[in-house]
């Protein structure tokens, strides 16, 4: 899959990809937007009988666990498998290449305005386990009034 696939989508984004990203998410109301952030635990329904407790996370079953980033168009543009128990979605994030060079100041160049303030670093949008880094954008948990709602609905 990789060998087919991955010069394509399993890549990071590169200038035109980031200017695309960057059109898109203005017209839907996100400037800055790179991609939408999420962790799943995969139920692994046949694993072998004696590793099932050792690939048993929080739900008592056999799971995976997939990190992915994708965009609007869903390209995926960052993947990471990794095994249950002890894994979530904040030790996945550690171990995530997209964040450890994110953590280093190695990001992909993505220059925009919101109304009086420049940025250089796009941002990614994620749910409310990840920590509040300045390169994710957490939902809004409830919302209260029109525009939050709306906020969280798009």
């Amino acid at each position: 899959m990789v060998q087919l696939f991955g010069k394509h989508y399993l890549r990071s984004p590169n200038t035109s990809d980031i200017a695309n990203l960057l059109k898109v998410g203005e017209d839907r109301g996100f400037p800055g937007m790179l991609g939408s952030l999420d962790c799943m635990h995969w139920a692994w329904k046949n694993c072998p009988r004696a590793r099932a407790e050792q690939y048993s996370g929080r739900s008592g079953s056999p799971t995976l666990i997939h990190e992915a980033v994708a965009s609007y168009d869903l390209r995926i543009w960052h993947a990471y498998f990794g095994l249950p128990g002890s894994n979530n979605d904040i030790n996945v994030l550690h171990s995530s290449n997209l964040f450890s060079n994110l953590t280093q100041g190695i990001a992909p160049p993505a220059c925009y305005t919101i109304p009086g303030k420049e940025y250089d670093t796009g941002y990614y949008v994620a749910d409310g386990i990840y920590p509040k880094w300045s390169t994710l954008v957490q939902t809004i948990s409830p919302p209260q009034g029109p525009k939050k709602q709306h906020f969280a609905m798009m």
